[in-house]
């Protein structure tokens, strides 16, 4: 039955996403495709830190992982690589704010700047290998579609357009317009590329075409992107409501916002039965997938503005009070917690034993067991 699923996909040219699950890394900003910010590795009970590394640069970017290195932008407009033991490997400057996470696909490292270029450089050395350049900036990480034998680079920018790009050369596939700035992450599911922004409007593309299939028109500014599972999506607006959307009847599942009013600047991480997003009004919160209801929510001492990583049986995130955090899943309580010393709005990467996260004031930092 399990091959017979698999030649299914195949023929609909369709590749499911799924959690990270093995040692090819965390390639992509939230883990997978679909932004879901899942992984089936557990992390350990009582994390240690292993090792720091310093730019001396402001970073807002999130780190992506991916044979042994780790990839972060900074403020400066220096993408950095480092290993995972801990060593900088190499650096590539641009003079342009790195906000947004890079891409790993293909043994290069894909990431938009804030002067509207879209930039490759190989994995390996940090040489550049191709650039397309947006009409506007780039805040959002780019992200990778498959269908068939297809595959695009798609990335949003403020010149309100998503722009799909050939990924072994950078030239143009094909772009889709929005009515206002686009300064999230697209995402893929199911063969479907979905975005949101600045217009109110969750856009649901056909990724060989770049044709719009359906809108649904929330109404409201959404900063951050959607998280995919199945046929819903699952966003955050800037009022402070989470919602989750049929992408199949175009309707509106549930919406749902807790008791004290705060943006919603990260993207929902989905896992089963449980959505956990994180608030600028200091809580994280979890609802039921199904009905939208508030399972349970923490209390941090700064606004969450970067997105958690649920893990089979845990919850992890940073906070701008400096902290780190792994909450117990079933109901919210407080397992662990790490003082950084400064704002933490990155997202981490969690792989085999150990997760990365990276501080505002630009270190990298590795978190395990120590041998």
């Amino acid at each position: 039955m399990r091959y017979l699923t698999a030649i299914l996909f195949v023929l609909l040219g369709i590749i499911p996403a799924a959690a990270q699950t093995n040692d090819s890394g965390w390639p992509v900003f939230q883990g997978s495709p679909d932004l879901s910010g899942r992984t089936d590795y557990e992390l350990p009970p009582s994390p240690s830190l292993l090792w720091s590394v310093s730019t001396g640069v402001r970073s807002k970017s999130s780190p992506v992982l991916s044979n042994g290195l780790i990839f972060f932008g900074n403020d400066k407009g220096t993408l950095t690589a480092v290993t995972t033991g801990g060593r900088i490997k190499w650096r590539y400057d641009t003079e342009s704010t790195i906000e947004a996470p890079p891409l790993f696909h293909n043994g290069k490292v894909i990431f938009g700047a804030h002067d509207g270029i879209l930039r490759a450089v190989d994995a390996s050395t940090g040489k550049l290998v191709w650039q397309y350049a947006a009409g506007n900036q780039i805040t959002g990480s780019a992200n990778v579609w498959t269908s068939g034998k297809m595959s695009g680079i798609v990335v949003g920018s403020y010149d309100y357009y998503l722009h799909c790009v050939e990924p072994e050369t950078g030239k143009l596939i094909w772009k889709a317009e929005s009515d206002n700035y686009i300064n999230g992450t697209p995402s893929f599911y199911g063969n479907k590329v979905v975005f949101g922004g600045c217009d109110g409007i969750i856009r649901v593309i056909d990724p060989p075409t770049g044709k719009q299939r359906d809108t649904v028109d929330i109404g409201v500014y959404m900063a951050a992107s959607p998280s995919l599972a199945s046929d819903a999506a699952f966003f955050g607006d800037y009022d402070g409501t989470l919602y989750s959307v049929n992408l199949t009847t175009k309707r509106i599942n549930w919406k749902a916002k807790g008791e004290q009013t705060g943006s919603i600047m990260s993207v929902p991480a989905v896992r089963g039965s449980m959505v956990v997003t994180g608030s600028e009004n200091r809580h994280i919160y979890c609802h039921s997938s199904g009905d939208g209801k508030i399972v349970w929510q923490y209390r941090t001492n700064g606004k969450i503005t970067g997105s958690a990583v649920i893990t089979p049986s845990r919850v992890l995130f940073g906070s701008t009070d400096g902290h780190i955090y792994v909450l117990r899943l079933s109901n919210g309580n407080k397992e662990w917690s790490f003082n950084t010393g400064a704002p933490v709005s990155s997202s981490p990467v969690v792989a085999r034993d150990r997760f990365y996260i990276l501080s505002e004031d630009g270190r990298l930092m590795a978190f395990g067991t120590k041998k």
